[in-house]
């Protein structure tokens, strides 16, 4: 089988691309390294759609991150995920501090971010009450929000799905040879691609053929380019340390709460999540690893301290969770092109901080460059618009959970107490396409609490193992390597003639 497209990487910009090749007839596939989609850079996101502040006038990441947020709007109601309008407050505390704020509305007005205001103190008072006294400005951008950047990469991937696109998972690319030579199927000349280059894809899980192949691998995007001969950048990963609070915090703020920011980073934020529980960071640290995911001491102490100086009231008691993420740092902006030494090759590489928001964006710009470079882009007649949306109980008020109860009993059985996550929630996830505890996690938030799943995860395992089709042994975290239980050992009670009991 010849595909038109091929997209390397099944993150957020992956599963992004996919849905809007989705729309039209085409074959397109995603191979996917991982276990599961969004395993990679998309599961350390804070899920922040940002409004478009704090990037270059000139900068293709800030135009994306423009359009992108009002894209995902529009796709949200779509595909059916909460996104939540919360606004952003950059904070300054005294007058030279203030100036810069006026320069950065000026920056992000002339790239089109709407609605900004400079608020003063008392404004503050008023509307972020547990802010520290000492602020003195903010910028408030109100069209910031929030969004489960797992959730949204999983629902895109199945609207992608339902719509004709493949995703084949645990499928690492580990050559690609590109070749040029006339195409004779009848596919390809139905198509109009004769002469056309052919790529072939050697994986883990075999040969994939295709016209187009898109690199949108993340942190490996340097690693996949080189592959093809095109090896003129660099991914050098940038860590970020976070700490999730306890729910017990949600309104701790009224909005996302950013310091000015630095050269290579944001700053320390105090982050709402749309699943309640607000998180503080990230640091921003380049590291060598594209593996290293460890969390420090000396992280969790700055990110503590620079959070408390926005909000003080913030305790190291309130953390539940540390995590570190690893952004696809390359330069200062997005890498996004074809190349025109490899006919049929795109990079989407360098895609950190906005391109959780700019991704809708990306996606667009991406057909847009495969249609110039001769990729016929033809509407389906028909195209799967819209996705019925997930039903997650730790959202929706107790009247409508008795109704649901009432019609699947699954309901009222509670498997994760911390979260309020029913057995009907996991067994739908599992139908959906989770294969480990971290996708069964990302989907319904079951072991996301306090207790990290000491409650619930031998639940979970029997209720997987049985809808899976798996022994316990095979159930993992996150995909080979992550196994929960390593060998099963079996009790047998025999009874003696005398009425001894013998265990073997």
């Amino acid at each position: 089988m010849i595909y038109d497209v091929i997209i390397i990487g099944g993150g957020v910009i992956g599963t992004s691309i996919a849905r809007e090749l989705s729309r039209y007839k085409l074959k397109a596939a995603i191979l996917e390294k991982e276990e599961e989609l969004a395993f990679g850079v998309s599961k350390s996101n804070s899920g922040i759609i940002h409004p478009g502040t704090q990037n270059p006038v000139n900068s293709l990441k800030g135009r994306l991150s423009v359009q992108g947020n009002a894209l995902t709007r529009k796709m949200s109601k779509e595909l059916g995920i909460d996104f939540k309008e919360v606004g952003e407050l950059i904070v300054a505390f005294n007058e030279e501090e203030r100036l810069k704020l006026v320069q950065l509305k000026n920056e992000a007005e002339a790239l089109g971010v709407p609605r900004l205001r400079v608020v003063d103190r008392a404004w503050l008072r008023r509307n972020e009450p547990n802010l520290s006294r000492e602020a003195a400005a903010a910028l408030y951008a109100p069209t910031a929000g929030i969004i489960s950047p797992y959730r949204w990469a999983y629902d895109l991937a199945e609207n992608a799905e339902k719509n004709g696109v493949e995703s084949h998972t645990l499928t690492k690319v580990e050559k690609i040879l590109p070749h040029s030579g006339a195409q004779t199927t009848r596919f390809a000349r139905v198509q109009g691609a004769a002469g056309a280059r052919n790529f072939e894809i050697y994986t883990s899980k075999g040969e994939f053929r295709s016209r187009y192949v898109i690199n949108a691998a993340g942190l490996f995007a340097d690693e996949i380019s080189a592959q093809i001969g095109v090896d003129d950048f660099e991914i050098r990963p940038r860590k970020g340390e976070e700490f999730l609070l306890d729910k017990k915090k949600e309104n701790i703020t009224n909005h996302l709460i950013f310091p000015l920011p630095s050269k290579n980073s944001k700053g320390v934020l105090v982050i709402k999540t749309s699943d309640g529980n607000p998180m503080i960071g990230p640091t921003a640290e380049d590291v060598d690893d594209k593996e290293d995911l460890a969390t420090s001491d000396e992280g969790f102490k700055k990110v503590l301290s620079r959070a408390q100086r926005l909000v003080p009231s913030i305790n190291g008691n309130d953390v539940i969770a540390y995590f570190a993420g690893l952004r696809p740092a390359s330069g200062e902006d997005f890498i996004i092109r074809h190349e025109a030494s490899v006919p049929g090759f795109i990079n989407v590489a360098g895609i950190q901080s906005p391109g959780l928001t700019a991704a809708p964006a990306i996606a667009l710009l991406v057909l847009r460059i495969l249609k110039k470079n001769g990729l016929s882009l033809k509407k389906k007649l028909f195209f799967h618009r819209h996705r019925k949306k997930e039903i997650h109980l730790f959202n929706i008020p107790l009247s409508k959970t008795k109704k649901l109860i009432k019609r699947d009993p699954g309901y009222g059985d509670i498997v994760c107490r911390c979260e309020m996550v029913s057995a009907k929630e996991i067994t739908d996830a599992i139908k959906r396409g989770a294969k480990t505890l971290d996708g069964i996690k990302f989907r319904t938030r079951a072991q996301s609490g306090r207790c990290h799943g000491s409650f619930c995860t031998t639940r979970l395992m029997k209720i997987l193992a049985e809808e899976a089709g798996k022994r316990p042994t095979e159930i993992t975290k996150r995909g080979k390597g992550s196994e929960i239980v390593k060998e099963e050992r079996c009790l047998t009670v025999i009874a003696s003639p005398e009425g001894a009991k013998q265990s073997l």
